[in-house]
């Protein structure tokens, strides 16, 4: 077991469906005296909360990073202290447009214990309602301080002769709508989960003279964070860079209204994508330039001049932003925005410096469904109940060093926990499989939840319901994972997780030491 902690009092980052599964991870546990939430929204529901307006579209900045577009604010002395209502952007409303739905089975857009009241691809509203639901029936909302932003994040280092771990001191700052005034004070936990979601501060990319297109052309580009309809684009010619699932959602839609053809630049086509475009859209390459009369210039040489286009539309997704964290106080930045992320993580959910400090929803997997295996093995982990130890810090750093060197050589992303078009892929199985065993089972008085099974209903649905085509693909293919193998740039030693398609075309998992 994990041996003797300890934590007593956990603060969670956010209430979004990350923070949530933390929170009735660690209530479950029936061992901590203080479990504190922190969300800065009115309610719970993270990224699927809908802003009918999406609030002022702010200048383009591109190439900025989060570090320099949403720092961190200035903290007041002699906490705690009521201040005037700070003015400065922090990008709190989501990127939820009118139409969106989820785009993976319900069985992975659930919790383990309570599933969706709808069937596969629901509108936005419904994992929203099922957050706000599933806080209410776990009775998690006595854990929840809502309209209360985490400014500071900063180690605290053992007290001298005790041994234990660092804690951690927290500033907060809540928002009195009544009163229009801010309220700051400090709290002090023994650990901190991390769950502010990564879909807050959009990113723009720097192209040569975009700075001075948009200058010249004020209300011309904006970033699909403000997009909720294609209404107002009715007979305009647009131009959408990115093709990832929101871009492409908003590609296809904006071919009801706008002028045709809709163009469309990426750098990859899109796996559900075939070999042609569809009706009403023309693909265009990266944009070069844009060239000083505002001609846009594409890598193949062709152009789209300034009467061409009205709008531009950048779906180039977000960066994850971590104002909160004192990169002085605690010896090191959260991210590395070069590299694209976290320092001295491991396993996308622990840190190799930190004990006490975890994440949950960084990666890119089975969105609700992976952040529950997560939570559970935090929580485990804190509680002292772990049924395997983390393994020294030198060979987490191991772990990581692996994982860049795959990045690097594969030109995938970190935090990508690799699937493929129709079922789990070999690094998905492996990360889950490595949180299952950590975790391990509850206390035999029932304390602690148990780690989410990959049932035969689970992996039918993830192989067989999908939101867009899959051109191309082969389910048949069989995967094995062996000892000794590499899956996402880890060497598989410790576990051996085996997948295989039997004769009655069902899935079956085998975990075991690779004996």
């Amino acid at each position: 077991m994990g041996g003797e902690r300890l934590i007593k009092s956990v603060a969670i980052i956010g209430a979004g469906a990350s923070g949530t599964i933390a929170a009735a991870a660690l209530k479950a546990e029936n061992y901590f005296d203080r479990i504190q939430v922190f969300e800065r929204r009115d309610s719970a529901g993270g990224t699927w909360i809908f802003d009918p307006s999406p609030g002022p579209e702010l200048p383009i900045e591109p190439g900025k990073l989060p570090p320099e577009i949403d720092p961190p604010l200035s903290i007041p002395n002699n906490l705690p202290r009521i201040t005037a209502p700070s003015e400065q952007e922090r990008y709190s409303q989501t990127p939820v447009y009118n139409s969106l739905t989820t785009n993976v089975p319900d069985v992975a857009m659930c919790f383990s214990d309570e599933r969706f009241a709808y069937g596969p691809f629901p509108p936005h509203h419904v994992p929203r309602q099922y957050l706000e639901n599933y806080v209410a029936r776990h009775r998690l909302d006595e854990h929840l301080v809502l309209n209360t932003t985490v400014e500071d994040v900063s180690r605290m280092p053992p007290s001298s002769g005790t041994g234990g771990p660092e804690r951690w001191e927290l500033t907060l700052r809540k928002h009195d709508v009544l009163r229009h005034v801010d309220i700051w004070w400090t709290e002090i936990f023994d650990a901190v989960i991390i769950s502010n979601g990564h879909y807050s501060v959009p990113y723009i990319p720097h192209v040569e003279g975009l700075e001075a297109y948009t200058q010249k052309y004020p209300d011309r580009v904006v970033h699909s964070k403000y997009y909720r309809s294609p209404s107002i684009y009715k007979n305009q010619r647009v131009l959408t860079i990115g093709n990832s699932a929101s871009g492409w959602d908003i590609m296809n839609e904006l071919t009801t209204t706008a002028a045709l053809p809709v163009h469309s630049s990426r750098r990859h086509k899109s796996p559900f994508e075939g070999d042609k475009p569809g009706p009403g859209i023309e693909w265009r390459p990266v944009i070069r330039r844009y060239q000083a009369d505002g001609t846009i210039e594409f890598e193949d040489g062709t152009t789209l001049g300034p009467d061409e286009i009205d709008r531009i539309v950048y779906c180039t997704g977000y960066r994850p932003s971590y104002p909160f964290w004192n990169t002085a106080k605690n010896g090191r930045p959260m991210y590395d925005y070069e590299v694209g992320k976290l320092v001295n993580t491991y396993w996308h959910t622990f840190f190799s410096d930190f004990s006490t400090l975890a994440i949950v929803g960084i990666q890119k997997a089975l969105t609700f469904r992976s952040f529950e295996y997560q939570a559970v093995a935090v929580a485990r982990l804190f509680a002292g109940r772990n049924a395997l130890p983390l393994p020294p810090a030198v060979e987490m750093r191991r772990w990581e060093a692996e994982r860049r060197d795959w990045v690097l050589e594969t030109g995938k992303k970190f935090h990508d926990v690799e699937s493929m078009p129709g079922r789990l892929g070999q690094d998905t199985l492996v990360f889950l499989g490595f949180l299952y065993s950590m975790a391990g089972l509850g206390t035999l008085k029932g304390d602690g939840r148990i780690p989410p099974v990959l049932s035969q209903e689970v992996l039918y649905a993830l192989r067989n319901i999908h939101k867009y085509p899959t051109p191309g693909d082969d389910p048949d293919k069989e995967l094995v994972v062996t000892k000794g193998d590499k899956v996402g740039g880890q060497t598989i030693s410790d576990y051996d997780y085996r997948y295989e398609q039997n004769e009655l075309d069902e899935w079956v998992i085998v975990v075991g030491n690779g004996h």
